[in-house]
């Protein structure tokens, strides 16, 4: 997937807004302002972080190589990948719906309702 895809997808998502954290280097995706994905616009580090429970951040990582922690984030529970490697773009959109899933989960079920 490329950036102006992985961008789509997320904002696709129910709830979600998109913002800069920082400067133009990378888009933020949160769901009821809390964030689920990080998209790094920069040439030399163009990927995607994405939250992730910890079981199965650690279970990406051992079977794919292209899959490592975050560096920004805590690294247990945020994996890295770079949009560089071609990785399936059916496993990033599944990756996606995860993170923002994970998130949705620690919302107040009323906001959790409100998505829904």
């Amino acid at each position: 997937m490329n950036i102006e895809e992985v961008r789509e997808y997320c904002i696709s998502k129910k709830g979600v807004t998109e913002g800069f954290p920082f400067d133009d280097t990378a888009l933020v995706f949160k769901v009821a302002g809390r964030m689920f994905a990080l998209l790094d616009l920069s040439e030399e580090n163009r990927g995607l972080s994405l939250k992730c429970d910890p079981e199965l951040a650690l279970e990406l990582r051992e079977h794919y190589p292209e899959v490592t922690p975050a560096y920004h984030f805590n690294k247990k529970h945020w994996n890295g990948i770079s949009l560089k490697t071609g990785l399936d773009s059916k496993l990033i959109k599944e990756w996606i719906d995860h993170s923002y899933q994970v998130t949705v989960l620690k919302l107040p079920k009323k906001v959790q309702e409100d998505l829904e």
